[in-house]
């Protein structure tokens, strides 16, 4: 299958006059990592609900290959989401919650053991999910995005929780994941831990776009994409603030 491309197209979502997301553009190219980045609140989630159908947008589009999800005819096989409070029954194991995805969403039963040892997760694999630590369970919610053998990978929040060893694995695993032209969108608000693995980063704050490019357009003093947001956000207050 050729690249997959996400394209966002003046997307905006109100909940009863409150703007959560209001005339955001960026694009997701293949064989790329771009980080979606932003402070807690600043409408990443509710973003990626809506590129997954899951939140209805008061305006705007998104096209994943040229189509909208729900247009999509296989969209498990070309969308992988793991979604931030992601969650397994406690006294479920790992191959068994995903012995229950593969049976829901028609896959060969043989993916179960396939991304058990993509994901290093073998050695685990028959333990409780109660007995977990944070990284496990983060590798578990990518274990169940993965079971389709997607083209597009949306993660939301993928490093929290996770120690330096769970972070280094992560970045390798994407990194792998990109190179094969695949496409990766991951959602975080640490901004100086991402720019550690992404190519592109698309920066938003309360909803709207500040900027989007690669990481020698956004930063090229190389000060650090901290640096660049708190930039960014002080023109803007700045602006407010004048009018």
């Amino acid at each position: 299958m050729a690249g997959v491309p996400i394209e966002v197209q003046r997307l905006t979502k109100r909940y009863r006059g409150v703007t959560a997301v209001e005339e955001l553009s960026f694009s997701v190219p293949p064989g790329q990592i771009t980080g979606f980045l932003g402070p807690n609140g600043a409408g990443k989630t509710t973003t990626l609900r809506m590129i997954l159908g899951l939140v209805q947008p008061t305006s705007g589009a998104v096209a994943i290959g040229g189509h909208r999800y729900r247009e999509l005819a296989a969209p498990n096989a070309v969308v992988g989401a793991a979604l931030d409070g992601a969650y397994a029954h406690p006294g479920h194991s790992a191959r068994s919650h995903l012995r229950v995805h593969c049976a829901l969403a028609g896959y060969p039963a043989c993916r179960v053991d396939e991304v058990l040892a993509q994901l290093e997760m073998t050695e685990y694999a028959d333990r409780r999910y109660r007995t977990y630590s944070t990284g496990m369970r983060q590798r578990l919610n990518l274990a169940t995005a993965l079971l389709g053998d997607p083209q597009v990978l949306l993660l939301d929040e993928p490093v929290n929780g996770l120690d330096p060893q769970g972070i280094a694995w992560l970045r390798r695993f994407l990194r792998d994941f990109a190179d094969q032209g695949r496409t990766v969108l991951i959602s975080s608000h640490l901004l100086a831990e991402v720019q550690q693995s992404v190519d592109r980063a698309v920066v938003i704050h309360r909803g709207r776009l500040l900027a989007s490019g690669t990481l020698a357009e956004l930063d090229p003093t190389r000060t650090g994409l901290e640096s660049v947001f708190l930039n960014l956000t002080t023109e803007v207050l700045t602006t407010e603030a004048a009018r």
